[in-house]
């Protein structure tokens, strides 16, 4: 999740995703709007004599509003932080903690598999909120009557984190009790079927998150939308890797006897209809022997057609390009692409001279191979797959 860098602590950098500016002045909006309501409650729940016209007066609704917002994303901020730390005691890197429209998002480079790990990180979070209410509560005793904009404060503070940490704590995967309930699951399962039936189950509770929220709650509509997005995405992420376990590059790329490669010489117009003959989008672009770029039918969609027979390969292709080794994991190769935003990768090797191409086409003919039950290293499985590179 990308966002704009505003800090680090402990290492670890704090970005505000753009949608984080559009929900902190409508959360301020809405607890402004409700101060009387909000401050009733309050005094009914924790016991407080909050002066509901003082808090509901001028400008003061919208002063309120906006500290407990802001406290509120604080709580969140901290919420993250507490997975994170967690994590990177068990020594897993932590790529960033971004604030978003729907609270926080710690950002693991790999997640664990280890279900103590996963457990402890998981749950890390909902107690870190539970003490940030707790501290709340205590600021909230200790100040003084009479302090009404304060008792405001930290009484919204402290049940709103209360109810965060319970909230997260439901087993809708990939949220914090869902993860939980994985971690759980995994003690005696594997963790790809671990994984789906965490998903599974994750994916029910989305639906009836949306249910709730088609009475008035949008944000448990959207909320009920990433819970599925991301349980499916996750689901698939690990399925995949337990699949290609044990598989390198070498296992599945398409070999450089029979690769088809062009020269940096050849004119746009040449290699569209290239393209279209030999049924390929992309090319390793060769000068002699030396592999000098990467060209892909995107890359020469951007010459107008009247003037493909002017422009040539060397100046539309991509000379910054992503390579792998042929012993690289076969998982490493697809994250690779997805990271890079492209459907294939050269293989070279040690000298850095191209032994092969790996495609995006052929990690999913591997992966379709694999779930049929072939192991990935045995003859029919390697044969299969070069018959099908060979078409």
């Amino acid at each position: 999740m990308r966002g704009i860098r505003i800090g680090s602590a402990f290492g670890i950098p704090i970005r505000l995703n753009w949608t984080f500016l559009i929900v902190l002045p409508l959360f301020a909006f809405l607890i402004g709007a409700e101060a009387a309501a909000i401050a009733e409650l309050i005094n009914e729940m924790l016991g407080a004599t909050i002066d509901l016209e003082a808090v509901s007066a001028g400008s003061m609704p919208w002063i309120l509003g906006l500290t407990a917002a802001l406290g509120l994303f604080g709580g969140v901020l901290l919420h993250e932080f507490g997975h994170s730390l967690v994590a990177m005691r068990y020594g897993y890197e932590i790529d960033s903690i971004t604030l978003w429209l729907l609270g926080g998002v710690a950002s693991f480079t790999d997640f664990p598999e280890n279900w103590k790990h996963e457990f402890w990180i998981a749950i890390a979070g909902p107690i870190v909120s539970v003490g940030v209410g707790i501290a709340c509560y205590l600021v909230f005793v200790l100040v003084p009557a009479g302090s009404n904009a304060m008792h405001f404060v930290f009484g919204y503070l402290a049940l709103l984190n209360i109810v965060l940490a319970v909230f997260n704590m439901l087993p809708a995967f990939p949220m914090d009790g869902g993860r939980i309930l994985r971690a759980l699951m995994a003690r005696n399962q594997p963790h790809a079927q671990a994984t789906q039936r965490a998903a599974s189950i994750g994916k029910v509770f989305a639906f009836l998150l949306a249910l709730v929220g088609l009475f008035g709650n949008w944000l448990l509509i959207l909320l009920a939308l990433f819970i599925y997005i991301a349980a499916s995405g996750e689901a698939q992420q690990t399925t995949l890797k337990a699949a290609f376990e044990d598989v390198t590059v070498v296992d599945i790329m398409t070999t450089r006897e029979n690769l088809h490669t062009v020269s940096e010489e050849t004119t746009v117009a040449e290699l569209i209809e290239r393209m279209f003959r030999e049924r390929h989008t992309g090319y390793p672009v060769m000068n002699n022997a030396e592999l000098v770029g990467m060209v892909t039918l995107e890359d020469a969609k951007s010459i107008r057609e009247v003037e493909r027979d002017a422009y040539r390969v060397e100046d539309v292709m991509e000379r910054d390009i992503e390579s792998v080794t042929p012993d690289a994991d076969a998982m490493t190769a697809l994250e690779t692409m997805q990271k890079r935003g492209v459907g294939r990768l050269p293989v070279v090797d040690e000298d850095g001279r191209l032994v092969g191409l790996i495609s995006r086409t052929d990690l999913m003919t591997a992966f379709n191979i694999i779930q049929t039950g072939n192991s990935p290293n045995a003859p029919e499985s390697r044969s299969v797959l070069q018959d099908d590179r060979s078409l």
